[in-house]
């Protein structure tokens, strides 16, 4: 890994980021992606961080600050993802550091996230970062 930064991501940077984060949210076009950030920063509080490896960006943690009953207040990481190419290299793992880091900063108790069932290797990264598997998260479309 290589001259490796993390760097918040204004709304002028954000569609450098759109390749990486395509790779998770594909179902997204660019231009929505660029909006709905530009609305979660504004109803949530969204950040955005990337993990840029000699000027490219290679991974992407999109985080919202929380406050819920059962826990407190929180730093949720909505959206993490590195390019597939880049996998395994360190960068997830500096981007929850990064993260975990901000919420300490922040005065907050916990970092927490949802990961679909089906991404059982990315389970087994939040497994080995110390993430505790709490439970199921339900929804109804409506």
């Amino acid at each position: 890994m290589s001259a490796l930064q993390i760097e918040e991501i204004d709304d002028g940077g954000l569609a450098q980021t759109w390749p990486v984060m395509a790779q998770l949210r594909p179902h997204l076009s660019e231009a929505d992606y660029i909006a709905m950030v530009g609305r979660m920063r504004m109803t949530d509080g969204f950040r955005v961080f990337a993990a840029m490896r000699d000027g490219a960006v290679v991974g992407v943690a999109g985080v919202r600050p929380m406050e819920l009953l059962y826990c407190g207040r929180i730093l949720q990481i909505d959206d993490l993802v590195v390019m597939e190419a880049e996998r395994s290299a360190g960068f997830g793992k500096a981007l929850v550091d990064h993260v975990k880091a901000q919420a300490r900063a922040e005065g907050r108790t916990e970092v927490h996230l949802d990961s679909g069932l089906a991404r059982t290797e990315a389970h087994r990264f939040y497994d080995r970062e110390g993430f505790e598997r709490l439970g199921y998260h339900f929804r109804i479309r409506l």
